[in-house]
């Protein structure tokens, strides 16, 4: 529907004399906008007001001009009444949906506390439901390990087993050569007793020989010296002075093998009393051809075939180079020579005490 406006309209008379009005019919009018009224009720009062015409007199001027203000009086207060009741009406019904509202704002409230009890009530069930699962989890984690280890057990044992057959195998074995080994160890008792009773037979022999290489048989009565036949005696030492010729003639390795095969070693000089000694049994030797002595370079050092270091630096000046051997030469003294050289050489060996 249109919005229905109706107006009320009032004539204001000025105070004083009335001006001619053009016509005589002129009328000043002031609407008055009303609002919810149907245009109905104030057609006729509107068409009233509207119809001015010219008054006879002032009396009935002024009160048609009264009534007319009293009848917008009343139209004013019938507006303002039905304004103040619609207000008060507007005024309930708010208070009513304040009062549904807050009724729903407690039930909403209450179904919020019981949504958030449940939902704490969901999350406790949640945590404990994710301990449980944490446990479960850790129990079949334990369980993966025990059945692992039952696994890896079973192998062991299984390994264990087989270790033991080849065990036995080596039981057997074993029993074997120790059965094998008993018989080799009576052989060899025997033959133990067999080379005894040779040695004791052998030792009287060397003694014999030894009795026989110290002792002249052809003296009478029968006397016995330090050295040997053929090795020549200084204090208490024997020597062998080893001269043949080219063909015969050994490098230094050799040499000392031919001493050991004597019962001696290559000579070592332990003063100067035997240096000469050396020196002068040296026979027939000159420049780079002499006798070889127990003196080699090791190490950067000079040594002697005993182990011991050459105690004299003077007895040989010549830079101790592996490789070399030192010679001694009749009235040169000492010289430094390749290992290698074929050369004669000297033995030596403790003096028999008599």
């Amino acid at each position: 529907m249109e919005e229905e406006i109706n107006y009320a309209s009032v004539v204001f008379k000025p105070k004083g004399p009335r001006p001619e009005a053009k016509n005589k019919e002129e009328v000043v009018y002031e609407e008055v906008k009303l609002h919810s009224e149907p245009a109905e009720k104030h057609s006729d009062i509107n068409g009233m007001l509207c119809k001015a015409g010219p008054l006879p007199d002032k009396e009935s001027e002024k009160r048609s001009c009264f009534k007319k203000l009293a009848y917008c009086f009343g139209i004013a207060c019938v507006i303002l009444s039905l304004g103040v009741g619609g207000l008060f009406v507007y005024i309930v019904s708010i208070h009513g949906l304040t009062s549904q509202l807050k009724s729903n704002q407690t039930a909403l409230q209450e179904e919020n506390y019981n949504l958030n009890s449940h939902i704490s009530n969901l999350t406790s069930e949640k945590e404990n439901l994710t301990r449980n699962l944490g446990n479960v989890t850790d129990q079949l984690s334990v369980f993966k390990n025990l059945t692992k280890s039952q696994s890896l057990l079973k192998d062991e044992i299984r390994n264990l087993m087989t270790e033991k057959m080849d065990l036995i195998d080596q039981k057997k074995n074993l029993e074997t050569k120790i059965q094998t080994l008993e018989t080799e160890k009576k052989n060899l008792t025997e033959q133990i007793q067999n080379l005894e009773a040779e040695m004791i037979q052998f030792n009287t022999s060397r003694a014999q020989w030894s009795i026989n290489a110290y002792c002249r048989q052809q003296d009478s009565p029968r006397t016995c010296k330090p050295c040997e036949s053929g090795w020549l005696h200084n204090r208490s030492s024997c020597y062998a002075v080893n001269n043949p010729d080219s063909a015969g003639q050994k490098n230094w390795e050799e040499a000392r093998k031919d001493c050991s095969g004597k019962g001696s070693d290559l000579v070592v000089v332990a003063d100067d009393i035997e240096k000469k000694n050396i020196s002068g049994n040296s026979w027939g030797s000159s420049g780079f051809g002499g006798y070889w002595i127990g003196l080699r370079a090791k190490d950067g050092k000079w040594k002697w075939v005993d182990g011991s270091d050459l105690a004299y630096t003077s007895w040989m000046t010549e830079l101790a180079t592996d490789g070399r051997c030192v010679i001694s030469v009749q009235h040169e003294g000492w010289k430094s020579v390749s290992c290698d050289v074929k050369q004669r050489w000297i033995c030596e060996k403790a003096a028999l005490s008599v």
